[in-house]
């Protein structure tokens, strides 16, 4: 392909962008990716990993995902979200890596075009979401992808696992970000409140309305709507929710004349809309309505390589930032449920910084309710038995009578050792299976001094 086409068509895309030949040689880059890192790149001898990592090789060598060995294999564009070591310092950028074919279908090169995720942070920071597993980094996709849309989005999770603050991210990413973030708490408002908030009322509407109100559909004009537990609103007031969505029009409590709203619509719940739809309890026209596009958020247990950097995080808003949690307090904490997620992690890391009497943290030192708790049961098969390293259940019995009770830990070293020893899967194939990123396990084998050939 002529250089000065190729290097047009860099020039002509406004994010971050290059063109790289398929042993990984930057070809052509637009001065918005130049822009982006601290490195030099050269023209015919940097190399893209070199760039952006800081790498001697390619991002598969190092346990990540790399969007050209997908676009190899599959022939199809791919996209990944990674951490790249930009002028900001480490940022999560989401990538997209398309191949380039001559005139005879053979791959000569793929165009790469980067979006910066300003929302997130795989290190702890202030404002940011923080972490780095597959979950998340998966959710980051979603949250970048439709923030680029007007599209209504409707956010399922947990309580406890950050819904608001992923609306918040949606928001800021969007082109509505300079105008206002409304939130509407949905739980606990009556109907004849939950209508007067919305949409306003005039004076004289009703007993005590001594003076007209905005409704804060009029006060987001422009900006964005978040209905938080959306599943709570009544049954009656459904009806009228629809219709402002269909519309784009409402009027307030006791007015006559018909206003225009203009809105991006972010919805969240704890519950499952569509079984309360299936109960009657939730009306399946809303539904559809404002589950353009469903973000589901993981849970905490879902993010145990996540956990270290938010505990980090939360002790640095506390007084006693200078403490740390050992290893084996973070080992403990790693496997424990989390039913309140992020939130409860952040309660259980202020207490334990004000119970530690020294500077490093202890199991000890969490509270009495984790302390006591059940594990979560790490690298389960399929049929939800543990394995240990034998092949046998972990909890054994000796010829003595008593019981022989091995240690989580040590029945995920004999489990990893026992897979090594029978290879069948690649490495990545093999992290899939275990519910793993491929950085995790390669960080496990390396923590039990194993290696996968």
């Amino acid at each position: 392909m002529n250089n000065s086409i190729v290097q047009n068509m860099i020039d002509s895309i406004e994010r971050p962008a290059i063109f790289i030949d398929t042993q990984y040689t930057i070809l052509a880059v637009n001065e918005a990716y130049r822009g982006t890192y601290e490195s030099e790149v050269v023209l015919g001898k940097s190399r893209c990993f070199e760039i952006s990592h800081d790498h001697s090789s390619p991002c598969d060598k190092h346990g990540e995902d790399c969007p050209i060995q997908t676009c190899m294999s599959t022939q199809k564009s791919s996209n990944v979200m990674h951490v790249h070591n930009t002028e900001f310092g480490k940022t999560y950028c989401d990538i997209l890596m398309k191949p380039v074919k001559d005139a005879d279908g053979m791959v000569i090169g793929f165009l790469e075009i980067l979006d910066k995720i300003n929302f997130a942070a795989a290190e702890p920071q202030k404002n940011k979401m923080i972490g780095k597993s597959a979950p998340f980094k998966k959710m980051l996709t979603q949250i970048n992808r439709a923030a680029k849309a007007d599209i209504a989005v409707l956010l399922h999770g947990e309580t406890g696992t950050g819904k608001e603050l992923v609306a918040r991210a949606l928001h800021d990413s969007s082109e509505r970000a300079d105008k206002p973030f409304v939130v509407i708490e949905c739980t606990g408002l009556n109907e004849n409140l939950f209508e007067s908030e919305l949409f306003g009322h005039e004076k004289g509407a009703f007993t005590g309305a001594t003076h007209s109100k905005k409704g804060l559909i009029e006060i987001a004009n422009g900006g964005t709507v978040f209905f938080d537990e959306i599943a709570d609103v009544a049954l009656s007031m459904q009806v009228k929710l629809l219709r402002l969505i269909e519309t784009q029009c409402y009027r307030t409590v006791g007015g006559l004349k018909q206003r225009k709203a203009n809105f991006r619509l972010i919805c969240a719940s704890h519950k499952n809309l569509l079984t309360l739809v299936d109960e009657g309890l939730f009306r399946k026209d809303l539904y559809y309505r404002i589950a353009g596009f469903p973000i589901n958020l993981p849970s905490l247990s879902q993010r145990e390589e996540d956990i270290p950097a938010l505990c980090k995080y939360f002790l640095s808003l506390t007084k006693q930032k200078t403490k740390r949690f050992s290893e084996d307090a973070l080992t403990h904490l790693s496997r424990y449920s989390f039913p309140g997620n992020i939130r409860e992690l952040k309660n259980i890391v202020e207490h334990a910084a004000l119970l530690a009497n020294e500077d490093i943290i202890e199991i000890a030192d969490l509270p009495e309710h984790v302390l006591h708790s059940q594990h979560r049961l790490h690298n389960d098969n399929k049929d939800g038995m543990a394995l240990a390293g034998n092949g046998h259940s972990p909890h054994t019995t000796t010829s003595e009578g008593s019981n022989n009770i091995k240690s989580l830990e040590q029945v995920e070293a004999d489990y990893l050792r026992f897979l090594c020893e029978n290879p069948s899967l690649t490495i990545d194939e093999l992290a899939n299976n275990l519910d793993l990123s491929t950085r995790t396990l390669y960080r496990k084998l390396q923590k039990y001094g194993l290696k996968y050939d």
